[in-house]
């Protein structure tokens, strides 16, 4: 069968062929690979910034942003069946039995550090025709998500950020007063910075949720990802004409940010016009570029004296992937044009090379394996 792997020692990026794999437990999972989204972390393990084979081999078979569908099960297996669509996890646990986050099976919380990730570390990902996983893994998408389904691993970025915001919050009378008609964040205003996908499908997220919505990002409107941001009822701001501070000021006071930019620059000023009592949720992670200028006085005089709270998130647990399945059906009833855009295109193996180390473009690529 066909995948497309790094081989660190030589710094190639290459189609190979691998054998295919077979069942060996009883709850083991065959799944044919569908599609496979392209995504920055994809593109840097491309450039050998990391990227890790498992075991002492030679190469990394990528991707992790999958959809596929089961072929074949072991005997014991009970959550899935032939012909369902799936969409696997990512992160594997740690063998420690004193992980309680990886015991728990909440392995996106781990404390070692030792995890497996499929795709990135130490774990083959799924550019490649056909996997073999535990059933444990496996989410189920309705056949109706068949042409967005691919989309549910990156959302689920913004999906356990917001459930990180809600627990968090808990810490203040921040909920909305109830109102018929009105969604949970309705007396709330959010920024997004940045309108990549992971940006995109967090603001979608917010909107849903009610937050009164703004995508800060480079680039004049009107644009593609402008025009997507105003279907789905949110606001767009070109932050290379428009700054931080002016930002600020037309939003008002911002309850939350959700950073999906990777660029320390522009979060750390942004950090800067966090509200009184807001969150900031990091989800970006920034490249190997020179240090930032930043006043740490200003940012920890804020977080005092206005209450703030700062996290990170990576990752996803089972619930958070049953979210994001749940939430990309109501965007698909709400704003199915906008939905289907952020898909910009689906290419053959074939043009794998240009996706991966070519100059990126539109919203998400996907390589179609089937």
């Amino acid at each position: 069968m066909k995948a497309i792997a790094v081989h660190p020692g030589s710094r190639e990026v290459r189609l190979v062929e691998l054998a295919e794999p077979t069942l060996r437990e009883p709850h083991d999972v065959k799944v044919k690979i569908l599609e496979v989204g392209v995504c920055g972390t994809d593109r840097e393990i491309c450039r050998f910034e990391y990227g890790t084979p498992p075991g002492c081999g030679e190469h990394l078979v990528i991707g992790h942003e999958s959809l596929g569908e089961v072929v074949e099960v072991g005997s014991a297996v009970t959550r899935v069946a032939p012909g369902d669509l799936v969409v696997p996890m990512v992160r594997r646990p740690c063998p420690h039995d004193h992980c309680a986050a990886c015991a728990g099976e909440r392995q996106d919380f781990c404390f070692t550090g030792d995890f497996h990730e499929r795709g990135i570390k130490e774990a083959h990902g799924f550019m490649t025709e056909l996997v073999v996983d535990h059933e444990r893994y496996m989410n189920v998408v309705p056949r109706a998500l068949r042409d967005v389904a691919v989309l549910v691993e990156p959302l689920t970025i913004a999906e356990k950020a917001l459930a990180q915001v809600w627990h968090v919050q808990q810490r203040l009378p921040w909920a909305c007063s109830l109102v018929p008609g009105e969604a949970r964040a309705h007396c709330h205003r959010a920024v997004v910075i940045g309108a990549g996908p992971v940006g995109l499908l967090g603001a979608m997220t917010l909107v849903n949720a009610g937050f009164d919505t703004t995508v800060y990002s480079r680039g004049a409107a009107p644009n593609a990802k402008a025009d997507l941001v105003a279907t789905i009822g949110a606001r767009y701001v070109d932050a290379e004409r428009v700054s931080v501070d002016a930002l600020a000021a037309r939003v008002g006071n911002i309850d939350l940010v959700y950073e999906a930019a990777g660029a320390s620059q522009v979060a750390f000023e942004a950090m800067r016009v966090l509200g009184t009592n807001g969150i900031f949720a990091f989800t970006g992670v920034p490249g190997r570029r020179g240090p930032v200028s930043i006043d740490t006085d200003l940012l920890m005089r804020n977080l005092v004296l206005k209450n703030q709270v700062v996290l990170g998130t990576v990752n996803a647990g089972r619930e958070v992937f049953e979210a994001a399945i749940a939430d990309l059906a109501t965007f698909t009833r709400r704003w199915p044009d906008a939905v289907r855009g952020l898909i910009t295109g689906r290419f053959p193996l074939a043009a794998h090379r240009d996706l991966l180390l070519g100059a990126p473009a539109g919203i998400k690529n996907v390589l179609a394996f089937a």
